[in-house]
């Protein structure tokens, strides 16, 4: 990464601008508003009342719903795109073509081949790409990583196992208040959420290599599957499962907080995340103990959003790595492929670390 912001600019915020103003920009718009570094001056979306109420509830000057003025006009630093994942490829195209950085929502497009030709876009245009994949700055994940990393609890990672049961589809009119386009996405429970645990699982144990899915349809006025099981191989020969349903429902009072429990066994004991937040170890032969860290039920999923847009910021000033950089993301997605590739098939697929199955 370049460092794009000279030296005399350091204590210039840097000015963004926003695309999209539907269900989810909320949360990015509260987080740009609590990161002292950042001064948001537009904000667009194809339908302008949409963008002028946003607008004013967040302070923002310019209103548009024209993205190639708005960028020509406003000149920003980085563009936020918060908008359908078919709008994505466009408007990265868009911002290339005036040097704009770019901090894109999930799923990066509707399918791995146009998310390829979006990376690509960005790296010709020599801008720099962050995919706003929020799951891994969870806090919760983030200490567990801690403490993967610092062996209190072992130095080989057996297995990670996630149950997730976000019961907000078993409507008939399911997703159609929030967010209705899922209704009619042709594959979903992946596409849209399991892609989280799969980026969330490289974050924590490393590159996959292999996968064995089973998913399926419970909901019959939707479109894609919304149930599923998959199981990961890693390269370091650890395993992981995911096993959800946005059909059934969770026991937890906010089953949306941190999307699922969470069991991290090792050869020195577990790690478990419960459904309110709460981490406790269990070193072998020895009672489950609580482990205090620093989290709240702030904004969304932990103030996940706050944590993603910051280090978005720090990269950018600091000419440091992405996390999730659109390189990087795309090993996300070509597991994500192989997913629903080991649900067709009903085969194990193998061979998807570096170099590895396309």
């Amino acid at each position: 990464m370049t460092n794009f912001f000279q030296p005399e600019h350091t204590h210039t915020p840097l000015r963004g601008v926003v695309v999209g103003a539907g269900y989810f920009s909320r949360f990015h718009l509260n987080a740009w508003s609590r990161i002292d570094d950042v001064d948001l001056v537009a904000v667009c979306d194809l339908d302008q009342s949409k963008a002028t109420e946003t607008a004013q509830q967040y302070g923002i000057d310019r209103v548009y719903s024209d993205i190639s003025l708005m960028l020509a006009e406003v000149k920003p630093d980085f563009i936020d795109i918060v908008t359908r994942p078919d709008s994505h490829l466009e408007l990265v195209r868009a911002a290339a073509a005036v040097n704009v950085h770019v901090i894109c929502q999930k799923p990066l497009a509707p399918n791995i081949d146009e998310a390829r030709q979006l990376v690509q876009c960005a790296q010709d245009a020599g801008i720099e790409l962050m995919v706003h994949e929020n799951f891994r700055f969870q806090p919760w994940y983030r200490e567990i990583r801690k403490l993967l990393q610092s062996d209190i609890i072992g130095d080989r990672l057996h297995t990670i196992s996630v149950r997730t049961r976000t019961g907000d589809g078993w409507q008939s009119d399911a997703y159609q208040a929030r967010q209705p386009y899922f209704v009619t996405m042709p594959q979903f429970l992946v596409f849209e959420t399991g892609v989280h645990f799969i980026d969330t699982f490289r974050y924590l144990a490393g590159e996959i290599d292999g996968v064995y899915a089973s998913l399926r349809k419970m909901n019959p006025n939707i479109a894609g599957e919304d149930t599923g099981i998959v199981l990961f191989e890693f390269s370091n020969g650890a395993r992981g499962l995911w096993d959800a349903s946005r059909f059934n429902e969770s026991n937890a009072d906010d089953p949306r907080f941190t999307f699922g429990e969470c069991l991290v066994e090792t050869n020195g004991g577990s790690i478990r995340l419960y459904a309110d937040g709460r981490i406790t170890l269990q070193p072998l032969g020895q009672q489950e103990q609580e482990h205090a860290y620093d989290h709240a039920p702030r904004d969304f999923a932990g103030d996940c959003v706050f944590a993603t847009q910051q280090h978005f910021v720090d990269s950018l000033r600091h000419a440091t790595p992405f996390e999730t950089s659109g390189t990087e993301y795309l090993k996300t997605l070509r597991v994500q492929e192989a997913v629903y590739e080991s649900a067709s098939k009903g085969t194990p697929v193998r061979g998807l670390a570096e170099g590895g199955h396309r």
